[in-house]
């Protein structure tokens, strides 16, 4: 197993006002800030590029640290952008108990990591529930947070979707193409939340395993046995990949 890949650590305490449900669980948080911006034509890490005057990765981080079901926050960067995770932090006046941990060569590596971060909270029961959300997703809305939070601890997972809006197909045979219920299409948002013991106990299946997935519950559908929710996602729930996601994003912010 790969150990726990901690850059450093602050006050990890749980205050009263961080407990939320009648059992006394908390949350985590784990927010994905390693990516390139490449597709976007940026030369740096796209989490720092300023949406609405400030980095983008800050709107996010925001609102995870004002949640109540959050009790512990974990940011994923490259090591070289640890400079610029930590004045981000510093700026914003987080005041939820925070650690850093370096990502790895591809998401669901980051994603592992980030678990691993918070393994140690998770085996004695601190976190028994875990948000993982994109730094390229910088509208999560409180509220949608905390219904995936609700839905998550009442089923075990829950993931945001919006219906897929343009006519899909399925390609087969010689290239015969067959048109999909568009009513049971839907694509996935992030912040995604599942029930951390489960939750980590399948990404370490996954890792002996060889399987990456291409986001969380991919992962825990294949690795676990939690019955994941669907929660009507948010279309400003914007993931901002292209040059023209980020000037949308401008007249939202």
């Amino acid at each position: 197993m790969i150990g726990r890949m901690l850059a450093w650590l602050t006050r990890v305490t749980y205050p009263t006002g961080h407990l939320m449900r009648s059992n006394g669980g908390r949350g985590g948080a784990i927010l994905l800030a390693g990516g390139k911006g490449a597709r976007a034509g940026f030369s740096a890490n796209k989490a720092y590029v300023p949406i609405g005057g400030r980095p983008m990765i800050s709107h996010s981080l925001e609102t995870l640290d004002r949640s109540p079901w959050v009790a512990l926050l974990v940011l994923v960067v490259r090591p070289e952008d640890r400079p610029a995770a930590e004045q981000v932090v510093e700026r914003l006046g987080i005041t939820t108990p925070w650690l850093m941990a370096d990502g790895g060569e591809s998401r669901h590596a980051s994603e592992y990591r980030g678990l691993e971060a918070l393994s140690a909270e998770i085996g004695e029961g601190h976190i028994d529930l875990v948000a993982i959300h994109d730094g390229a997703r910088p509208f999560v809305s409180p509220s949608l947070l905390r219904q995936l939070f609700r839905d998550a601890d009442r089923h075990g997972g829950a993931v945001p979707t919006l219906p897929v809006e343009a006519p899909t197909h399925r390609l087969a045979g010689q290239r015969e193409i067959t048109l999909l219920d568009q009513e049971r299409l839907h694509r996935a948002q992030t912040p995604q939340v599942f029930a951390a013991p489960e939750l980590l106990a399948a990404y370490r299946r996954a890792l002996v395993a060889g399987f990456e997935g291409v986001d969380t519950a991919e992962t825990v559908e294949r690795f676990s046995d939690l019955v994941v929710r669907a929660t009507p996602g948010d279309p400003n729930n914007l993931k901002l990949t292209f040059p023209e996601d980020f000037v949308l994003a401008e007249t939202i912010a």
